[in-house]
């Protein structure tokens, strides 16, 4: 398998179309499809890996400005209804915190851990994150996201000889760690859960 340059170009295209729309509706698997990008540049020209990051982001960071945007506007319901429900209003007060504190790590951890993304967007505009500092973060957090998950697929470039092959082992890597991520979230969340539970009681 030859990766032309017309064939990279409309990998590009792809997957910025992909992880645009997957990170707007999440139905898409994002992650997978820029390390299967990141395959086919690789073996086209190394040089040429940097443009899956900047389309990955590009995508990625319109995505969440979409999502953001949206969240914004149906907002203030929301931050009425959590003002009346205690908990829930302090658990998005320390999201706020730690999107004023660090918002480059909290938003990049966010894309990282499978359904982390949109409720820490939906947080953020329930609190009243400001655009500017949305925007500004959002940035360096897209562009790290698409590096790390592009970096996976140089693994699997590296790994196997053919372009088709790494790209399936790049998908089959995302989504296993995907799933591995969810297991371990919803540990966490379990085990902070019961210490809740045994503190009110």
């Amino acid at each position: 398998m030859v990766v032309t340059l017309g064939g990279l170009v409309t990998a590009l295209a792809v997957t910025f179309a992909v992880v645009a729309v997957g990170s707007t509706v999440p139905i898409l698997p994002t992650g997978a499809a820029v390390s299967a990008t990141a395959v086919l540049a690789a073996h086209y020209s190394p040089l040429a890996v940097p443009m899956v990051v900047a389309a990955g982001g590009l995508g990625a960071y319109i995505g969440d400005a979409v999502t953001f945007a949206i969240c914004r506007a149906g907002g203030e319901a929301l931050t009425r209804r959590l003002r009346l429900l205690r908990q829930p209003w302090r658990i998005a007060e320390t999201v706020r915190d730690r999107l004023q504190r660090r918002p480059v790590s909290a938003l990049l951890v966010s894309r990282l851990v499978p359904g982390g993304r949109i409720p820490v967007l939906l947080t953020a505009a329930i609190v009243g994150l400001s655009w500017r500092t949305f925007i500004v973060s959002n940035v360096a957090a897209c562009a790290l996201w698409a590096a790390t998950y592009s970096a996976i697929g140089l693994l699997s470039r590296n790994v196997f000889p053919q372009p088709w092959q790494g790209v399936v082992a790049a998908i089959i890597i995302v989504l296993a760690a995907g799933q591995v991520a969810g297991w371990v979230e919803r540990r966490r969340q379990a085990r902070q859960d019961r210490i809740s539970a045994g503190a009110k009681s």
